[in-house]
C-alpha cells in the first residue's frame, strides 16, 4: 500500500510519529509536509495529498492538523475524495468498512500518539465491505456532480 501523508504545523508532532509507524508496518509513505513546526496554511497541505490520492498515485491518505477537521473539510472539497476525520478505534473502522474512507484525518490537539497509532493501524488493515455499502458510497459520490 502506498500512502500520502501530510500535515500543518499543528499535527507536525502527530505527523511524524505516524511517518515512524508507517515504516515500521512496512507501509510506503510519501511526506508531503509541512517539514517545520513553522506555521503552515492547512488547505494547500491538503489539497496536495487529496489531489495525489484522487489521482490514483496513492491508495490511502493521511494527513493531521490540531483538531483534524479544517484538513477533512479541505480535502472533501477535492473530486473523488472521502475523507474521514476519526477519534476512535471503532469511527476508523467503520468509515473503511461502510464508507471506503480514502483520507484518514487525525487531530494532534484531540488525541494522544498511542491512541493515533491504533486509530491508523485499524483503517489501514480494514477493507471496505462493499455490498449495500457500495451503493451508498456511489450516492456519495454522484453529489460531486449537483
Amino acid at each position: 500500500m502506498k500512502v500520502a501523508i501530510g500535515s500543518d504545523h499543528g499535527g507536525f508532532c502527530l505527523k511524524e510519529e505516524l511517518k515512524a509507524l508507517l515504516a515500521e508496518l512496512g507501509v510506503d509513505a510519501d511526506d508531503f509536509g509541512t517539514h517545520t513546526a513553522d506555521s503552515v496554511d492547512y488547505p494547500d497541505i491538503s489539497r496536495q495529498v487529496a489531489e495525489a490520492v484522487a489521482k490514483g498515485e496513492y491508495e490511502r491518505g493521511i494527513i493531521v492538523c490540531g483538531t483534524g477537521i479544517g484538513v477533512s473539510i479541505a480535502a472533501n472539497k477535492i473530486n473523488g475524495i472521502r475523507a474521514a476525520l476519526c477519534n476512535d478505534v471503532f469511527s476508523a473502522q467503520m468509515s473503511r468498512e461502510h464508507n471506503d474512507a480514502n483520507i484518514l484525518t487525525l487531530g494532534e490537539r484531540v488525541i494522544g500518539p498511542g491512541l493515533a497509532r491504533m486509530i491508523v493501524e485499524v483503517w489501514l488493515k480494514t477493507a471496505f465491505a462493499g455490498g449495500r455499502h457500495a451503493c451508498r458510497v456511489e450516492k456519495i459520490m454522484a453529489l460531486e456532480k449537483v
